[in-house]
């Protein structure tokens, strides 16, 4: 292991998911989860009087859990080729149309501060603000300030094995999971219909409807429909 995976390495254990938010990532529609982010100021060590600690806050946006399967994620841009080898192996062993969940990301910082007292005394008293705002979907994570993006990753990534069991359970309840003859989940369907009354509308960019069609393999079926959202009405 090299100098680099041992720092990440430790960072990771480092991370403590002080309050973990109520509820997990919904299902359908958007979670927005607001954290804090709380470490030692790397330079306290050094500080001759008092100390300070570091608060990041922001908000870790979760798209709804997405329904995909092994060849949809071999159409996707921006993999290296040890990842593009990965995905071969699994369509080998699973199949391509194996079902499985996407979940995206956004990271949006607010803002940070540092505050002139310890971390433990930091840390009381933003969990008090959370309890008298009733936040739900709120979190405090604590971890090392040089590699605090990594302590956040560990957060979103502990979330998301959290949240899985009932994300599929609730898309399976509704047949979601389901696969059709030409290997496209029900769920990847209704997106595409989505996808097509918002271009409709003028809420999104035809480009999106035709992507979504080219990773799934379905443009011909659907190309008649993708070129009548450029007829005038």
């Amino acid at each position: 292991m090299d100098l680099d995976d041992q720092r990440i390495k430790e960072a990771v254990e480092n991370t403590r998911i002080v309050r973990p938010p109520r509820q997990t990532i919904a299902t359908f529609g958007l979670t927005s989860i607001h954290y804090y982010l709380v470490t030692e100021a790397i330079y306290s060590g050094i500080l001759e009087e008092g100390e300070e600690t570091v608060v990041r806050e922001g908000r870790v946006i979760a798209q709804r859990p997405r329904v995909v399967t092994p060849y949809y994620l071999s159409q996707l841009e921006g993999f290296s080729q040890q990842a593009s080898r990965y995905l071969d192996m699994i369509i080998k062993q699973q199949g391509q149309n194996a079902p499985g969940l996407l979940y995206v990301y956004k990271n949006e910082p607010e803002g940070l501060s540092i505050v002139a007292d310890t971390l433990p005394s930091v840390l009381s008293k933003i969990n008090t603000e959370i309890e008298e705002k009733s936040e739900r979907l709120a979190a405090i994570i604590t971890g090392e300030d040089a590699l605090w993006d990594v302590s956040l990753l560990k957060f979103i990534y502990e979330l998301t094995q959290q949240s899985l069991g009932h994300n599929i359970y609730q898309l399976g309840s509704r047949g979601l999971l389901d696969v059709d003859a030409g290997g496209v989940p029900v769920d990847a369907r209704q997106k595409i219909e989505e996808l097509f009354t918002k271009a409709a509308i003028g809420e999104s960019d035809p480009t999106e409807v035709r992507d979504e069609l080219e990773r799934w393999g379905l443009f011909a079926e659907y190309q008649d429909r993708f070129f009548a959202l450029f007829k005038k009405k």
